[in-house]
């Protein structure tokens, strides 16, 4: 017999012991995951951080440059229907004048002349009152550069007061519409000053009013 062979006896003890061998316990199942905590809700009462655009009243400048621009522009319209109502009382002088510069045409020509410098200097003060309104309504709602269109309308009006005491504001019914015209223009850059202050500017700048806090 060699010593590699394990005789029957030997193997019967060798199943016999391992048999005899408890069996090990089974491994418990893993606990289960814990259930995940719900994210917290956003608390609804405090709103601290939130932006809200609100509509504050405009600045003290601000409401004064409004209020100068509307007295600006009622004068610029009692001016126009003044100059309406003068218009044939005025074309004769105004024909006049034209004569003067060259003598040498016909008497149709000066009048149609006269036509033509009245017409324009009428639609010229028509052309700034409204222009004035839009730039008003647009100042208001802070458009950008609206000072610099309004700065232009006051040029144009100097412009055109320049020209108009020498080409229809002749006579004693001229006088009126000189004052008139003279505190339009007046009015228009008391309106621009006001609008330039540094409430008025801040105020132009925001573009929207925005609050931060509770709504309420």
């Amino acid at each position: 017999m060699t010593g590699s062979e394990v005789t029957p006896a030997e193997g019967g003890d060798v199943v016999a012991r391992e048999r005899s061998v408890p069996a090990l316990p089974a491994a418990p199942p893993p606990p289960p995951p814990a259930p995940k905590a719900a994210p917290e809700r956003p608390p609804m009462a405090d709103k601290a951080a939130a932006p809200v655009l609100v509509k504050l009243p405009p600045p003290f400048t601000v409401r004064l440059a409004q209020f100068w621009w509307v007295l600006s522009i009622t004068v610029g319209i009692a001016a126009i229907v003044y100059l309406f109502i003068i218009r044939v009382m005025q074309l004769p002088d105004i024909a006049a004048a034209v004569e003067k510069v060259d003598g040498s045409r016909a008497e149709a020509t000066y009048e149609t002349t006269a036509d033509i410098v009245f017409w324009s200097v009428f639609a010229a003060l028509v052309a700034v009152a409204l222009t004035q309104i839009a730039l008003l309504v647009a100042f208001s709602n802070r458009r950008p550069k609206v000072r610099w269109w309004q700065l232009f309308t006051v040029m144009v009006l100097t412009v055109v007061l320049l020209l108009g005491r020498e080409l229809v504001m002749m006579g004693d019914r001229g006088k009126p519409l000189e004052l008139l015209l003279l505190s339009q223009l007046a009015l228009s850059v008391l309106a621009l000053l006001c609008s330039v202050l540094p409430p008025a500017l801040r105020w132009s700048a925001r573009r929207h009013d925005v609050r931060r806090g509770p709504v309420g």
